[in-house]
């Protein structure tokens, strides 16, 4: 099974960004992003489970990558089973 999604921030976020990384600390806007990718890409993964029949995914993992500049793919992957 596998859920993913391809996110970015508009232009005022990259701009925020840019300019935290001068002076140091976390990048919260691109947190967020990637933390609501992860949410999109699990959602899909789950929905593709049930829809094959399981109630379950198991051995689920993460895998990101950079798609452009300021945009990540956020990659969700497991196998789906039926626990009874």
């Amino acid at each position: 099974m596998q859920g993913n999604t391809i996110q970015a921030k508009h232009l005022g976020q990259d701009i925020l960004v840019w300019l935290r990384n001068l002076i140091g600390g976390e990048t919260s806007e691109y947190t967020e992003m990637l933390t609501d990718a992860r949410q999109v890409a699990l959602d899909r993964m789950v929905a593709e489970a049930k829809w094959m029949g399981a109630n379950a995914v198991v051995n689920v993992r993460f895998s990101t990558a950079q798609v452009m500049q300021a945009a990540a793919e956020i990659l969700a992957y497991g196998t789906a089973v039926v626990v009874e």
